[in-house]
């Protein structure tokens, strides 16, 4: 965990002084916050001051300290901003990371451990306690705002973690907004988190009598869900490997959305659509049983605000030379101001003998969906091999590793 000096020297005064004196931590009227240009003395002058309360009540305050302090990085801002914005919490005016951060702790407790289960679901996205799953657009509305659907998935959750129904559980929905980084297009998303009380654990600590003292601590696993029905993918990040996370996904499908067929898991990594913007070569190798690879889409965003969406198939011409004869120079393509947000590929794979040969269809569109709908697994990790060896979507993510930034 991140040293909370760093983060005490990068606060704002007022704001830090509020959220010291909430903690019963009262600096005098001529205490000197840009002690030494807020260096090490400040630290040390703050220590001090949280020197004066109850033993017990220093180490809350640290411990509380040393949180905000792991949580000061990027991402949490990025879900500062989803999570605030969807409450109607204005973040306008504040001054970087640490303000946020003191801000929620002290008026917004309660969005503050949302902003912290929506950091760690960024962090771990694409990672291995992370999937998605995408649904068909089928046009069947999902019931994500049923109470009964709620209560049945969270009881589906107990199952999944094979935890006795008498362990105690917590279930906090909300909506975040993200905004796409191309176009700012706001997209609601409902999220959960699920807290369980998982089996207690042993282990050694000071008492009253200050001797040590054997005490039971009682664990809380962590299962969280974010649910974007208009791209009807949902993402889950839990522990247990990738069949654990099939059952959440196939619970999900059985209370809110009973009437689609299940959904398929999908990468969910960055697309590289500029890798598009010429017509790609899609190299291939004889076991790949691939007889055409064809662009059969592209959608374009203007810095002007308009949307274009191209669609041409056929042998005799590509969609970039349609696009080349339709509009020359004036192509999307060439034209500046233009960026590709969605492109749709066909990979027409050899005929087998006797049978009709199969086309995989597979969409991507910026900055982080591919949808391969109806496909079987094995489709699916050949799809990805394929999309990786062409480089239209970015490498897994590499293990996050939090620092102390003085």
């Amino acid at each position: 965990m991140a040293s909370f000096s760093g983060f005490v020297r990068k606060s704002p005064d007022v704001r830090l002084a509020s959220f010291l004196a909430a903690k019963g931590v009262h600096a005098p009227d001529d205490f000197d916050w840009n002690s030494e240009g807020r260096g090490t003395s400040l630290v040390k002058e703050i220590n001090s001051l949280i020197a004066e309360l109850p033993n017990l009540k220093q180490d809350h305050v640290k411990a509380e300290l040393d949180h905000l302090a792991s949580l000061a990085i990027p991402q949490t801002m990025t879900a500062a901003e989803q999570i605030c914005k969807a409450q109607r919490i204005s973040l306008e005016g504040l001054q970087g990371i640490q303000d946020v951060l003191l801000m929620l702790a002290i008026d917004h407790p309660k969005i503050l451990e949302r902003v912290d289960a929506q950091t760690s679901l960024m962090r771990r996205t694409g990672g291995k306690n992370w999937s998605a799953f995408q649904f068909e657009d089928d046009g069947k509305p999902w019931a994500l705002g049923d109470d009964v659907a709620r209560q049945g998935f969270v009881a589906d959750a107990i199952a999944i973690l094979e935890l006795p129904d008498h362990r105690k559980r917590e279930a906090d929905w909300y909506t975040s907004i993200r905004v796409h980084p191309i176009t700012g297009e706001e997209t609601a998303i409902l999220q959960a988190t699920i807290y369980v009380e998982a089996s207690a654990e042993s282990e050694l600590t000071f008492g009253p009598s200050e001797g040590l003292e054997r005490q039971v601590v009682q664990r809380v696993v962590e299962v969280g869900i974010a649910c974007n029905a208009n791209e009807r993918i949902v993402e889950i990040c839990a522990s247990g490997g990738k069949k654990m996370r099939d059952k959440y996904a196939s619970s999900f499908s059985k209370h809110f959305a009973p009437q689609s067929p299940p959904p398929i898991e999908t990468p969910r990594r960055d697309v590289l659509l500029s890798n598009l913007r010429s017509h790609p070569s899609f190299p291939t190798e004889p076991a790949d049983g691939i007889a055409k690879v064809e662009v059969s889409s592209l959608e374009f965003y203007s810095v002007g605000g308009g949307f274009a969406r191209f669609e041409h198939r056929g042998d005799d011409e590509t969609i970039y030379q349609f696009l080349e004869r339709q509009f020359g120079a004036q192509s999307p393509i060439h034209s500046t101001g233009w960026t590709i947000t969605g492109a749709t590929l066909r990979i027409m794979q050899t005929p087998e003998d006797g049978k009709r040969p199969k086309t995989l269809t597979v969409t991507l569109r910026s900055p982080n969906t591919t949808t391969i709908p109806n496909k079987t697994e094995a489709e699916r990790q050949f799809v990805v091999v394929l999309l990786e060896r062409w480089k239209l979507i970015a490498p897994p993510p590499e293990a996050f590793q939090v620092v102390d930034a003085a």
